[in-house]
């Protein structure tokens, strides 16, 4: 078995005969500073760059992450986020840069040096062990009192909703429990830093978005700073405090799940967290977009004149207009229904626009506003695409 395979938690070992933090209680909040910009950041990774061979996964990775943040590596697979966990674990070593974690730099030592829990992907639960042996684990190998072993696994795993289910082994748990019985593992050393390698990837719908919440809660509550690689980006908006979008070995974006989402830097970032409707044009003027021949006011465009360009929209911000009045509503244009998808709590119609421009476009709406609107025999529409919603980006050459 490989150590990456192995349910190993690293954490820097005690000058005593316990473990600092163990007798912590579990029950504590805290609170993080609402002006992170004024805090030391508890992890800091410098000009981290990772090849294998001639292929580059990581190019010079800057990134900061405060005490008690919940901060996610959010990216497609083979982005390089999976890369980076693994360096700030020690599981990997960069090829250059450093990490330092409270202050100390961690560059060069192995995994069983530093500071952190670990809970990855598949569990990695020693099957012939119960859960409580399972977090048991990591407190024996460092010669934790037993009593205290025992007290510490009870408040952990009823933390985590597993009281009285410790005497079971990993095979006579579901997937939610063992991944439970992982987080509690990874907690009990009481780690400065949790780190979780796309905990609820192999889990069902249901319980994945219940155990999101579970985990989120669990980590405001203790203010464990925490990292966590997903390419599921529902559960990087649910979660995080902040989320690192990265493409191809870089950091395409960082910032608040809000913030990612409504005001993406990147084309590449707008299509891959959510939905957007991509149109193509040329800048008319500083604030006037031409698709076709449609005129958009865009007043957040910084693109020049006569320059391509790429307009972006969700779905959802976009309005239909129930007595059209080309005067008192701006972006207001026409469009033919060509089809319809009915989503549960809504309908997402397809569009195309008026005109030459005959660009596909999607809108929603919500399923009350579709019944008053006879959806199921709508073969057009009039919509208005809101200027202060559209966002311009220069035409990439391709």
């Amino acid at each position: 078995m490989t150590f990456s395979e192995q349910p190993a938690i690293a954490n820097t070992p005690s000058d005593t005969d316990t473990v600092p933090g163990v007798a912590t209680p579990l029950t504590q909040t805290v609170t993080a500073a609402a002006d992170r910009s004024s805090q030391a950041p508890y992890l800091r990774i410098e000009n981290v760059r990772k090849t294998f061979g001639k292929f580059v996964a990581l190019k010079d990775i800057y990134l900061d992450v405060y005490p008690g943040e919940f901060v996610c590596l959010l990216g497609p697979s083979g982005c390089g986020k999976t890369t980076l966990l693994r360096i700030i674990s020690g599981l990997e070593q960069q090829t250059q840069g450093r990490v330092l974690q409270g202050g100390k730099d961690v560059s060069h030592l192995p995994p069983s040096m530093r500071d952190f829990g670990i809970v990855f992907q598949s569990y990695a639960l020693f099957p012939n062990l119960s859960a409580t042996q399972n977090v048991a684990y990591g407190l024996q190998n460092q010669k934790v009192p037993k009593a205290q072993i025992e007290t510490r696994v009870s408040e952990l795993l009823d933390m985590v909703g597993l009281g009285g289910m410790g005497h079971k082994y990993p095979a006579q748990l579901s997937g939610g429990q063992q991944q439970r019985v992982a987080l509690a593992r990874a907690l009990a050393l009481s780690p400065g830093l949790l780190l979780l390698d796309e905990p609820l990837s192999a889990l069902d719908a249901q319980v994945r978005i219940r155990l999101r919440a579970e985990i989120t809660d669990l980590q405001r509550r203790l203010g464990i700073t925490t990292v966590m690689v997903t390419h599921d980006q529902a559960e990087a908006l649910a979660m995080a405090d902040r989320i690192v979008v990265m493409d191809k070995g870089y950091i395409a974006q960082v910032g608040t799940p809000h913030s990612v989402y409504q005001h993406p830097t990147s084309p590449f970032v707008a299509n891959f967290i959510g939905v957007m409707n991509f149109l193509d044009g040329v800048v008319e003027a500083d604030d006037t977009v031409r698709c076709g021949n449609i005129l958009l006011t865009a007043p957040h465009n910084t693109v020049p004149p006569g320059q391509a360009v790429v307009i972006a929209l969700r779905p959802e911000d976009m309005r239909v207009i129930d007595t059209p009045s080309a005067t008192l509503v701006p972006n207001q244009v026409k469009a033919e229904v060509l089809g319809r998808e009915f989503l549960g709590a809504g309908y997402r119609l397809d569009l195309t626009l008026e005109g030459n421009a005959r660009q596909p476009i999607a809108l929603e709406i919500s399923a009350n506003r579709a019944r008053a609107m006879g959806v199921e025999s709508l073969t057009a529409l009039t919509i208005q695409l809101p200027p202060e919603m559209i966002r311009v980006f220069p035409k990439e050459n391709p």
